[in-house]
């Protein structure tokens, strides 16, 4: 069996079910685990990567309204490759390369037996019926089944840890500008982190929010982890947040309890290591309950220094 996987997350769960080894090709952003980076790229993004996320947004949405997908597909490199599966998604089209234009690569450089397997998860529970499918269809069902299991356990224990600790209101910050909260599986793992999602729904796609609803909610705690950056190039945007009143005004702000996390290795992979964004939400809800095992690496605290 040759893999080529088009998605971080499902590059991870094809090594979590122990066949890294079958996988000849990778997206650019597949990076994780170690020696991932060696496998070729079979993609490549169409917007600058290196501008701001406003900057960013608006090419996104150029492209989306002419009917261009946002990533490129290395047809070619893929005819290389010649691989007998192809993992692809259909959930969104600015996270990763559309079905439509893995299945024109194939249709145009490959043989049609050639599989394409398209996942779409917007929930935990289409996470875990996506990692099934994909065991299903690589035929290791009962390491899919074990590899589900595992990630239930580590959540069960996370929640039964926070079941008697207040639940303070979080507002996770998926894009800065425009400002967008967190949806899809996020709000899940804020519950089993001992938390209540604001502006929110479970198993939506994360919605544009304006300053006034921010205000108006009043989140306890602020969560910023926008869709593909790492703390570092945040850090590189937040500091714009400081010259706004709005902001000031937070309790969240006021209180010191604003964190950046890494949305880039955890929350926008939906796969095993989710587990790992739900242990993260918890040490920055409940700090006094939970040791910061991810602290430093997995997420930071935003401090008055650190924006200015």
């Amino acid at each position: 069996m040759r893999i080529v996987s088009l998605l971080p997350s499902t590059t991870e769960i094809v090594h979590a079910l122990g066949l890294g080894e079958y996988l000849v090709g990778r997206s650019h952003e597949c990076d994780y685990p170690n020696g991932v980076t060696q496998l070729p790229s079979c993609t490549k993004p169409k917007t600058d990567l290196g501008d701001s996320s406003r900057e960013i947004d608006h090419q996104i949405e150029t492209l989306l309204q002419d009917g261009l997908s946002v990533y490129r597909v290395d047809a070619e490199k893929l005819a290389e490759l010649d691989p007998d599966l192809i993992i692809t998604q259909d959930h969104c089209e600015a996270c990763a390369a559309s079905l439509p234009e893995v299945q024109q690569a194939v249709a145009e450089y490959l043989d049609q037996k050639v599989k394409i397997l398209s996942v779409s998860p917007g929930n935990l529970e289409e996470v875990y019926n996506s990692i099934l499918e994909i065991a299903r269809v690589l035929e290791v069902t009962e390491k899919g089944d074990a590899l589900v299991r595992n990630m239930k356990r580590q959540f069960s224990r996370i929640s039964d840890m926070a079941e008697d600790l207040p639940t303070p209101e979080l507002l996770c910050i998926e894009w800065l500008d425009p400002l967008m909260s967190a949806g899809n599986w996020v709000p899940e793992l804020v519950q089993i982190a001992g938390g209540h999602a604001l502006l929110s729904t479970p198993g939506e796609h994360s919605p544009v929010i304006g300053w006034e609803p921010v205000q108006q909610a009043a989140p306890d705690v602020i969560l910023i982890m926008p869709c593909g950056y790492s703390i570092e190039q945040t850090l590189g945007e937040v500091q714009a947040l400081n010259s706004r009143p709005e902001w000031r005004a937070l309790n969240a702000v006021q209180h010191n309890r604003v964190y950046i996390a890494d949305g880039h290795h955890y929350f926008n992979r939906p796969g095993p290591r989710l587990t790992d964004s739900a242990r993260i939400l918890a040490e920055t809800i409940h700090p006094d309950q939970f040791e910061p095992q991810y602290q430093g690496r997995g997420w930071i605290r935003l401090t008055a220094e650190i924006t200015k």
